[in-house]
Order: C-alpha cells, then structure tokens, then sequence
C-alpha cells in the first residue's frame, strides 16, 4: 500500500468513525432541559424555605433525570430506594419545626462508590467482588451528611479500585457500571477515580457530591467538567469507613457547581472523627463556617507563585491560562514566577502500593467479616475467576504488584514515604512559600478531557497538572473553571499550606465571580475538530 492509499484509507476511516459516532449519538438525544438545572445550594433552600420546592419534589426530579441519562453517561451505578422516603420525612420535619437544620436540610448529595453507607445501597469501587456484601455502617462523612439533613441519592460510577487496579486503566471504566462518560463530549474522558461524581453533578444529576482523592482523582475529574472541587489537607475530613489507596494521601472531598456550594458541603464534613489517625495529628484546624472565608476582593494584595512548568501545553491553552493569570493580577493579586521539584514517580508508586495492600487488607476484615472477600489477594483471585467480566479491558497488575509488597515497616517502603514527603513539602511547597513570601500557589488543574480509549487506556496519555506535589504532600487543592479549549472545561488549580482551606476558597471564590466561568455541558458526541 502506497503513501496516497494509506491516506485515503485514512480519510475514509476518520469518516467512518465520524459516522459511527453520529449514528450512535442519535439513539440519544440531548437530554430535556431540567427546572433546577445549575441551581445552588442556596437558591434550592430560598425556594423550600418559601415553600416553592420541596426536598421530596427536587429528589423525584433527580431520579428521573438519572434514570433518563443512564444509558447515555452512565455516571450513577444506583439510586437509593430510601432517597424519596428521607426527603418527604425532612420536609415534614422542616414544616413542623418551622426551619431547616442548616444548609444541607433536604438537599440531595450523591456519594462515591468507595464511600461506606449503611443502608440498601453497596460499597463497591466499581468491582463486582464486594457486589452483594454492603457495608454495616455509614463511613463517617455519610453520617454527618445525614445529621446535617442531606439526603443520601445515591452512588456515583468511578474508576474501579480508584484507578490502581492496572497501569493499562481507562479512567471511569468500572465492572460494576461500564464506562462513565463526559457530558461536556461523550467520546471524552471524565478522568481521574471520581468521575461520575463529577460527570453527574455537571450534568445536574444531584445539587452536591462527595469524591475522595489520593492523586488527582477530585481535582481532575471537576477540571474535566468544568466544575469546583476540593481536595482538603490530609487530616481535616475523615476517611473511616471509605474503601482505602493510601492513608498518606487519601482524603474525601467535597465538588459542587460553584465555591459557595463546596464551602457549604465542606462544613458538615470536617467534624473530628477519633477513628481516623490522621485526624490527631497536631495542627488540624477546621473553621466554624467555610461561607465566612468568601470575599469577592480576595485577592487584593496575595502573592501567589505561578508555577508555569504545572500548566498543559498547547496554543489554546496558553491564550486560556494568560487569560487567568491575568486576570489574577487585576483583582489585585501580585504573581511571582516559581519553580516545584520534579516528584520521584517510582517513589510515589512504591509508598502507594505498600500502603494499598496493608490499608485494603485491615478494611475489608472490618468491614464484613462473614464476606467471602476479605483482603487483597482475594480480590486478585475474584477478577482471575472473574476475569470476562473484570479483566475485559485491562488487567489487574498494579493489584498484583501490591500483593507482593511487605509491611508498613519495610524500609524501602519508609525511605520512599520520607522522601517524597520531604521533596513536596520541605524542598517544595514549603521551601517556596517562605522564599517568595507567598500566600497560596497557582497551576494547571489539567488539560482538556483525552479521548476515551479502551484499548490503551489513559497510558498513552500525557498530560500535565499541578495537583500531584500537594496530593503528595497531604496539603489542599482547589479547582476552578478557568475556560474552554476546544468546547472543553479547564480548570486554575490553587494550592498551598496545609489546612489553608479558608484561603483557597476565598481566592478562589474571588476569581469565579469575576472570570464568571459557568460552562454547561452539551452532551456533544465528540469535541474534535473535523480536518
């Protein structure tokens, strides 16, 4: 086959697919236009409050929104059969007390699947070895989510075993729920393990979600999808009762539609919890009221590191981030140019698969001792027997890899922890903080959404982000709508000291109102340009 041949076959095969897609496409078409689309947490309360809207009405509409995009993004593995009985008891509860128990009274907040409840739904990860055996009990947040009268909707898809199952992964791909879409363009990614908490709440599927975080898994799925999300300092939100990676690192995190609805749901999370060990630590500081940090001149007189080498390439996203960074200055922010240290990424694998076999191990003991599934090695031989099913796509290596590692006392395995902990924090966040007398630092959340690929998966991607060095170093990170690339979300990262949560928000809350950077999902069947 000659040169021009080739290239014909090319074209034919770009159009192919293009028609492939369009085909598909019309088996689903746009969704309905939804009466609380893109509303917040407050505005949802003012229309209760007046007795416009009800808990009950506002849950019903979720469930059949959900249940009408299933087959298009599936992004919600399930709904809660309690959801409308819970929202018709909070409504009655509301009128007979005459008020609400706080923000969150009858507000729907879909969970993670990773995230423990102890009611009819499963905890699963995405893995159909714990389907059957649901959790006892809420995991901690769940419980001070209900306490504070949200009402539990349901579980979000995710990427099975949050994305370290298999170097060969496709982000948002679990057994248990199939691929999770990019309501932004359905042959793009939502990226990261918390996709289909992003992928829903983008596409109006819930008010709040919750999405946990050891590297990236809530800031790259919320940049994705053109949403707000936060991943706290490691220690401030309890992670008892939520499927485990890496207690150095693991973390749970509110993601909303704007800073106001994240500061909200971050406010009924941060309650301390004794059965987390990060949590005593020295330090932990949580405020009374995350809405009090919000202040749309925020950034007059920060000084924030720009570090340039943590934003993705390309020409459009160059004129997007110039767009911000400028944006910064003139609501009075002065940006100094820094520089992070690279992180040791076999470093980082080596504390994370050491971490995931102890941490996975001693939670499913716990959790439920008359499962037939009760450590890692179990789950390895489950997906072997399982393997059409579990292994359809991509292996379980990084599984296996971990089987192999030895205790939390390997000294290889300590060494590496130190390390990257001293190179993220001393050598970095901290070190430039001091330097460049700054109060927080800047970077890009991510790049625009990859294809979704199920035969390479996300290994043939190469993208850059900032949220690594914080994720690494256990400190926050905040992701806020910066612009669109070619029909798709980016996102500004903020990041710096540990439990500075109040800080991040204000700035960012600063930049959202004058960006004003609100992109509503178009459910496009592709974002790629035709040549």
């Amino acid at each position: 086959m000659n040169r021009r041949e080739l290239l014909q076959l090319s074209v034919f095969s770009v159009a192919g697919a293009a028609a492939a897609q369009d085909k598909e496409r019309e088996k689903f078409p746009v969704p309905a236009p939804f009466e609380w689309a893109g509303k917040s947490v407050k505005a949802l309360q003012a229309e209760m409050k007046s007795g416009q809207l009800t808990s009950a009405q506002l849950t019903e509409g979720y469930v059949k929104r959900i249940e009408q995009l299933k087959p298009l993004l599936h992004a919600v593995l399930e709904v809660n059969p309690d959801a409308l009985p819970t929202a018709e008891a909070l409504d009655k509860e509301r009128k007979e007390k005459g008020a609400a128990r706080g923000p969150l009274h009858g507000i729907p907040v879909l969970v993670k699947d990773n995230i423990d409840t102890g009611d009819k739904l499963q905890t699963t990860a995405g893995s159909l070895a714990l389907v059957g055996t649901p959790a006892k009990s809420d995991a901690f947040v769940v419980k001070k989510l209900r306490d504070a009268g949200a009402v539990i909707l349901g579980k979000a898809n995710m990427s099975e075993w949050a994305n370290i199952r298999s170097t060969g992964a496709t982000s948002g791909w679990s057994a248990r729920g199939g691929q999770c879409r990019n309501p932004f363009a359905l042959d793009r990614s939502p990226i990261g393990s918390s996709s289909g908490s992003a992928a829903a709440l983008a596409a109006d599927l819930t008010t709040l979600a919750l999405g946990t975080e050891t590297n990236g898994s809530i800031i790259c799925p919320a940049s994705a999808t053109g949403l707000v999300g936060l991943k706290p300092t490691v220690g401030l939100v309890s992670r008892s009762g939520v499927i485990p990676i890496s207690p150095s690192q693991d973390t749970v995190g509110p993601m909303g539609r704007s800073v106001e609805d994240v500061a909200y749901l971050l406010g009924a999370l941060t309650a301390f919890d004794p059965e987390d060990l990060a949590m005593r630590g020295a330090g932990r500081k949580a405020e009374d009221d995350y809405l009090k940090a919000l202040d749309k001149d925020g950034l007059k007189g920060k000084r924030l590191g720009v570090v340039r080498a943590q934003f993705a390439q390309g020409v459009q996203l160059a004129r997007v981030r110039d767009a911000a960074l400028k944006e910064l200055e003139k609501l009075g922010a002065t940006l100094v140019d820094v520089e992070l240290p690279a992180m040791d990424d076999a470093a980082q694998m080596e504390v994370l698969l050491t971490e995931l076999k102890a941490g996975l191990d001693e939670y499913l003991k716990k959790r439920r001792p008359d499962a037939q599934v009760k450590s890692l090695a179990d789950v390895i031989a489950f997906n072997e027997k399982n393997a059409d099913r579990e292994m359809v796509f991509f292996t379980q290596d990084l599984l296996e890899q971990a089987q192999k590692k030895g205790p939390l006392t390997n000294p290889g395995y300590k060494k590496a922890l130190e390390a990257g902990r001293r190179r993220a924090r001393k050598e970095g966040i901290d070190a430039v903080m001091v330097k460049s007398r700054l109060d927080a630092l800047v970077a890009g959340a991510l790049g625009p959404a990859w294809l979704i690929d199920p035969l390479l998966g996300d290994a043939s991607v190469s993208g850059m982000s900032g949220c690594s060095t914080p994720a690494i170093a256990g400190y926050p990170s905040l992701t806020v709508p910066m612009g669109l690339v070619g029909g798709l979300p980016v996102g500004l990262l903020f990041f710096g000291a540990p439990f500075s949560e109040a800080l991040l928000l204000k700035l960012g809350y600063a930049y959202e109102q004058a960006a004003g950077h609100r992109f509503v999902p178009t459910f496009a069947a592709t974002a790629t340009p035709k040549f």
